[in-house]
């Protein structure tokens, strides 16, 4: 027997535990997928980080949430900096989280959208391809587990709402590999209901619980989501808590936030229905004695009037009556047609004002004007021009070189045709050219 100084108290081990973990292991990153985040109204934050082969339970305190300004949530693939630790209440190692990086989406979450990308690309999540689900059902499918408290709310609810709907439960796991294969293996049991001698459902109801991303995954499952689109009748998922999302809502006639509210949507409280029958009795009353009593005054004003004691004088009237309304509807007809007469002259003459051949005299009419103005205006500028040639010829010659030399002037050029205009510019024995008025004089420079 070991002496009581050789024994340790749950608390003096699991510290020593703590003074294990902290002193040898210290502060890591650590990557891994969040999973079960929630934010206390404290400010903390919890949640899981784990991969495929385990978890770990991490805690960011409220000052070390406030510096980060990454969000942090279900699904994210993440690198966390932190400081192992042990949680002295409960026995359990945990992650103290001082600092949070984004890696990317986790395995699951990336599985989640790429199916529903898929799937909504397809149009299994279009509302034109959802049933209605009948508002009073007489056969209620319950597709779920036996034993969870998901099936208990469900019966407690559609026993004491509406103890007339027949209940069928279909116990499968909801949970774990293969799950998803019970579940489409029920739908397609009740969609035959018949070939196996049950009554036929007039909808089912598939759901559980809430879970993490992990527990609820079967109803992510893409064979799931088929069966419950292929399914013949209308399919309420009713899958974890409010803010729960998987495939199978997306693909249903009809999401429930939870079970319990698949089976108050199922079941409407009798104590109400029974209100509103007798309010609709109340008024079917009311108007039956409303019509008996409208109909035995017709009886008794027939009875006193001219029906019984003169029906000659009442078919005469009746046919006096017809004649007016012949004579009215003659005369309507002739109105009518006199309208219409006037209309379609209108629109003769409107006809006859557009006919192509009128709109082709027309526009021969308008081109040929266009084609006189055109000429008229193109021999009026060449008129103009012609003016103007003349005026500047005449202006060329009394100011061109011509004039100039008329008057008694000349020019001297060199032998190569420069125009002289400085005496240094020649050199004695160069020969030079002069050109007057009528003809030109060669002559060489002597000095």
């Amino acid at each position: 027997m070991p002496e009581d100084a050789d024994v340790l108290s749950v608390t003096q081990l699991t510290r020593e535990i703590r003074d294990v973990l902290e002193g040898h292991i210290g502060s890591v990153w650590v990557e891994g997928e969040i999973s079960n985040h929630r934010l206390q109204s404290s400010g903390h934050q919890y949640f899981t980080l784990k991969d495929a082969g385990a978890q770990l339970s991490c805690v960011m305190f409220r000052g070390a949430a406030a510096r980060t300004s990454v969000r942090i949530q279900d699904g994210a693939l993440m690198q966390v900096y932190g400081e192992i630790s042990v949680y002295e209440p409960r026995g359990q190692y945990q992650m103290v989280v001082k600092q949070v990086q984004a890696k990317g989406k986790g395995t699951l979450q990336e599985r989640f959208e790429a199916l529903k990308r898929r799937l909504h690309a397809e149009g299994l999540f279009d509302p034109q391809h959802k049933r209605a689900v009948p508002r009073f059902p007489r056969v209620v499918a319950l597709v779920t587990s036996p034993t969870g408290a998901a099936i208990q709310d469900m019966l407690n609810i559609l026993t004491r709402r509406a103890p007339w709907v027949r209940v069928l439960v279909f116990p499968v796991r909801v949970q774990g590999q293969g799950a998803e294969l019970e579940i489409v293996r029920a739908l397609r049991v009740m969609g035959a209901a018949e070939d196996f001698g049950l009554p036929v459902p007039d909808t089912i109801v598939v759901g559980r619980g809430g879970g993490s991303l992990e527990d609820l995954w079967c109803f992510n499952e893409e064979v799931l989501a088929r069966a419950i689109a292929e399914c013949p009748i209308p399919v309420i998922s009713a899958v974890g808590h409010e803010i729960d999302f998987t495939i199978a809502d997306f693909v249903a006639d009809l999401r429930a936030p939870t079970p319990s509210a698949a089976a108050e949507l199922l079941a409407p409280d009798s104590a109400e229905l029974q209100r509103y029958f007798d309010g609709i009795a109340r008024m079917l009353s009311t108007r039956v004695t409303t019509v008996l009593e409208h109909q035995q005054q017709v009886l008794e004003l027939t009875a006193k009037g001219a029906l019984r004691h003169a029906p000659e004088r009442l078919i005469q009237q009746a046919e006096q009556g017809i004649d007016d309304h012949e004579s009215r509807l003659r005369e309507a007809v002739r109105e009518q047609i006199r309208t219409w007469a006037d209309d379609l002259s209108q629109k003769q003459q409107v006809l006859a004002a557009h006919h192509p051949r009128v709109q082709l005299t027309e526009a021969v009419h308008r081109a040929e004007t266009c084609a006189h103005r055109l000429q008229q205006g193109l021999l009026h500028r060449l008129d103009r021009l012609a003016d103007r040639l003349q005026s500047r010829a005449e202006l060329l010659r009394h100011i061109g070189p011509d004039a100039v030399l008329a008057r008694g002037f000349s020019y001297t050029t060199n032998a190569e045709g420069k125009v002289l205009k400085d005496a240094t510019e020649v050199q004695a024995g160069e020969e030079v050219v002069t050109r007057l008025a009528k003809g030109a004089v060669r002559s060489v420079v002597k000095g």
